[in-house]
């Protein structure tokens, strides 16, 4: 049976980590960055749940007498996850969008989570287990994501980085704390604005699903920004008011004759199609042939001012997707850029996805309304900073992690999170061995802590 060393202090933070952190080091004071450090080390490294119990463990700390000091830094420490947010958007614009357009996707996704303590959580409706006639609830937290969607060095693919992410408290929540409650499209305008006040100058262009295809948010975001998003097929769209003369008398007309559906347009035998190729469409990584139709017109509700769109339709010649709509705040995009920045926001489910399966959202233990607002935005961020690193550790000819019933073709996160894994450890071993060529000693605790990290992975 293995036994924990007497004099178990815990191991050193890896230099390498400290430089790869350095840019957050004044969002924290001296004390709580050296306990941040060990848990984002232990965060890294953990296998298995994010606890910070587990976080512990793998940085050899099971003997720490001050372990409360770690909780307290996601319950009580005073930090701002906004400061740490705007710290990261800098970084990973700076090093993956230096010019040109920045293009964000924004997402929510539910984290499964019980517990009558978690204040915030609602029951909604499970996208993952529910199909279009078959429905399925959960229990959980809902959070917006805000991701830049930029290629990244190590991989041929789009990445969605996690820049910003907020929580929607349920509407059963918010009745029982007296507070308005705020619909999904009232936080994503105040993440979107919020975001563009830290980028000024730049021009930023949100894309959504038809979830954020809603009047209110697109005349928010046009001040400062584009939206793209779908649009539905029986959207009321009008063509512009005709031309006031001396003769016109009134207020001046915000729209002019309403415009056939675009659901009409399917049929329409007079409808003229053009053919293009879209890459990624659906899993289509060679490229996809679609017909679309496109136009310029003035998207109206009523309550709100005429907004004008670039609105596109798309069919699938092969009929083995049904047609879809979207539409563009900036009139001056091309129908197939509109298509090709749309096809980007698919990669927020795989960031979804991938936190969940290597680093392990869903699994926190955390109760606290303090607690919980500050971890899962947290490794959401490390999804980001890991994306990043790897772009110091591997090149698109770097070998993926396969075997024989396995042919990897391309780097996934899988190899990302094993590099950024790898330095760490060597690092760590490297900074307690000699600097000259003998046999490096691994101490016997380090073996000990590396043996269980694989027998008690979960």
């Amino acid at each position: 049976m293995l036994h924990h060393p007497k004099a178990a202090v815990g191991d050193p933070v890896p230099q390498i980590l400290r430089q790869w952190l350095q840019a957050w080091r004044t969002c924290f004071t001296a004390p709580s960055w050296e306990h941040v450090l060990v848990l984002v080390m232990g965060a890294l490294l953990a296998p298995g749940k994010r606890t910070v119990s587990s976080c512990l463990r793998m940085t050899g700390r099971v003997q720490a007498g001050n372990f409360a000091t770690y909780h307290q830094i996601l319950n009580r420490a005073r930090w701002s996850s906004r400061a740490v947010a705007r710290r990261l958007l800098g970084i990973v614009v700076e090093r993956l969008v230096p010019d040109g357009p920045i293009v964000i996707g924004m997402d929510d996704t539910i984290e499964r989570r019980w517990g009558r303590r978690i204040s915030a959580r609602g029951i909604y409706r499970d996208p993952v287990r529910s199909s279009h006639g078959h429905f399925v609830k959960a229990s959980g937290l809902r959070w917006l994501s805000f991701m830049v969607l930029a290629p990244v060095s190590w991989t041929s693919l789009i990445k969605a980085l996690p820049v910003l992410t907020l929580l929607a408290p349920s509407e059963r929540s918010n009745r029982q704390r007296g507070r308005r409650h705020k619909l999904l499209t009232d936080w994503a305008r105040q993440g979107a604005l919020q975001l563009s006040r830290w980028l000024p100058g730049r021009r930023i262009i949100f894309i959504g699903d038809s979830s954020f295809a809603v009047h209110e948010l697109a005349h928010a975001i046009t001040r400062r920004a584009t939206l793209i998003s779908r649009l539905r097929l029986d959207a009321s769209l009008f063509a512009p008011p005709a031309q006031r003369t001396s003769r016109t008398m009134g207020r001046p007309a915000q729209k002019g004759p309403a415009l056939p559906k675009l659901k009409t347009l399917l049929s329409n035998p007079a409808t003229i199609w053009t053919r293009i190729v879209v890459s990624a469409w659906y899993g289509h990584v060679e490229g996809k042939a679609l017909e679309i139709t496109s136009d310029i017109a003035l998207w109206y509700r009523p309550g709100t001012p005429v907004l004008p769109v670039r609105w596109v339709l798309v069919r699938d010649p092969d009929a083995k997707r049904d047609p879809q709509a979207f539409f563009s705040t900036d009139i001056t995009l091309e129908p197939k850029d509109i298509i090709a920045l749309y096809v980007r926001r698919w990669q927020i489910e795989v960031t979804f996805a991938e936190t969940r399966a290597h680093l392990g959202v869903e699994t926190q233990r955390q109760w606290t309304d303090r607690a919980i607002a500050r971890t899962t935005p947290a490794l959401l961020g490390l999804y980001s900073l890991v994306s990043l690193w790897a772009c110091d550790l591997l090149t698109s000819a770097s070998i993926p992690y396969a075997a024989a019933w396995y042919r990897k073709t391309s780097l996934t996160f899988s190899d990302a999170i094993g590099a950024v894994r790898l330095q760490l450890w060597v690092g760590d071993i490297n900074q307690r061995s000699p600097p000259y060529r003998e046999p490096q000693y691994i101490p016997t605790a380090r073996v000990i802590r590396m043996a269980q990290a694989l027998c008690f992975a979960t």
